[in-house]
């Protein structure tokens, strides 16, 4: 069936069809870039293998592995949808390499980037020279300019001409990256289907300068860092809080199938609830919902519930369904996600809950008492790799938890 145009740019169903029979692409490691609108390329390596005849591929960062199966073929073109973010790839097979574009779903809008992929590439950077320095360890590393200034932590480990690592900051951290030392110069990248990020900069002993941070399509940002083993983000506790007056939050919002559901429905009664506030477009959130799905398979007989709060960039109710439908089946969501209907932008997380001084960012994890009061706010999420934070933080939620069930 031939596709219109005009429906092409409606869907992303339709941009990337399933309907294709399948058929094997090349196995083996593969090296794919994005390119930003001024030319610079964004590396990263994904392994294609077969099962029973049909192309798998799993994007690799670091230890992280990121399974794709929805992958399409008709002729020489190929159609890779990523099971999360809303977001896949339109390709054509030239000359065994992989052309085309990266295609993101951003609400109201789609952006797409050229892409291109070469079969029997395991590198991501290439490395001429050898590192001059190792830089492995905590250094402090603020990100971008004036107002829009991030406040981060970086944490490294370097092996060799290898490196690893990632920053947290106050709203998360930037998940797995990857890279090189090459002589003074490093290199770092990531690629999750929703955000491919490229760091660059000069390493000068106890400080890294001339850093850039490419961001999808057009985000450049400027980055430096100093070395600093006591460096440490403000507690994720301290940053969003109830306004004077209030103990208790209180919202009813529909869940994926329609039905409302508020805090005052019974299966909350006398029940330690956390209420986690995401969004299916959110790489930290996604993190969380992975911690969260096993918490919740621990916690929940002990008498714990678990609520999402979803903010998609829609205010579309079928739109925002079809989005967290596949949040929800891809990690196999056991508690309930609600459509809040409003969207992650111009305070809109703050206005649906106006007993809140503020949402800082997404995640945001509100931790609530057998008897409905607000006990805990929490900012951000430091994910799995994060490394020691991320066990850190596991060990202070569960006691955290086992305190307010022996009340």
């Amino acid at each position: 069936m031939k596709t219109s145009p005009l429906l092409i740019i409606l869907t992303l169903t339709l941009l990337f069809p399933a309907a294709y029979a399948q058929s094997v692409l090349k196995t083996g490691v593969w090296r794919g870039v994005t390119k930003t609108a001024t030319g610079v390329e964004i590396p990263f390596n994904f392994e294609v293998s077969d099962v029973a005849g049909h192309s798998q591929i799993a994007v690799m960062n670091g230890v992280e592995r990121i399974k794709v199966t929805d992958i399409t073929r008709k002729g020489d073109s190929v159609f890779i949808r990523m099971p999360l973010f809303d977001s896949g790839f339109k390709l054509k097979l030239i000359a065994g390499n992989l052309v085309g574009k990266w295609i993101k779903n951003l609400g109201d809008k789609y952006v797409a980037m050229d892409f291109k992929a070469t079969p029997n590439t395991n590198w991501r950077f290439k490395t001429t020279q050898k590192p001059l320095f190792n830089i492995t360890g905590r250094w402090s590393a603020p990100i971008g300019d004036g107002a829009d200034k991030d406040i981060t932590v970086g944490e490294f480990k370097q092996t060799g001409s290898k490196l690893t690592g990632t920053f947290l900051s106050t709203t998360g951290d930037y998940r797995y990256l990857e890279g090189v030392v090459n002589g003074n110069e490093l290199y770092l990248s990531c690629f999750d289907g929703g955000h491919d990020y490229l760091f660059t900069g000069k390493i000068n002993g106890q400080k890294i300068t001339d850093g850039k941070y490419y961001a999808g399509l057009t985000s450049t940002y400027h980055w430096t860092a100093v070395r600093d083993e006591n460096a440490k983000l403000p507690d994720a506790y301290s940053l969003t809080a109830l306004k004077p007056g209030y103990k208790k939050i209180a919202f009813t919002f529909p869940d994926i199938s329609g039905h409302k559901v508020s805090l005052t429905d019974g299966r909350f009664k006398n029940k330690v609830v956390i209420v986690q506030i995401l969004g299916s477009w959110c790489p930290n959130c996604m993190d969380e919902t992975a911690y969260l799905i096993n918490y919740y398979k621990k916690y929940h007989p002990k008498g714990v519930e678990v609520i999402g709060l979803a903010y998609e960039r829609t205010k579309d109710f079928a739109k925002s369904q079809r989005t967290l439908l596949q949040l929800k089946n891809r990690f196999n969501i056991p508690y309930p996600l609600l459509i809040t209907g409003y969207t992650p932008v111009n305070g809109d997380p703050a206005k649906s809950l106006p007993m809140l001084t503020r949402v800082l960012g997404f995640p945001t994890t509100i931790i609530i008492d057998k008897k409905g009061n607000v006990r805990k706010i929490s900012t951000g999420f430091s994910g799995p790799g994060t490394g020691v934070y991320y066990t850190q933080f596991k060990t202070e939620f569960q006691k955290l938890t086992d305190g307010l069930l022996a009340e």
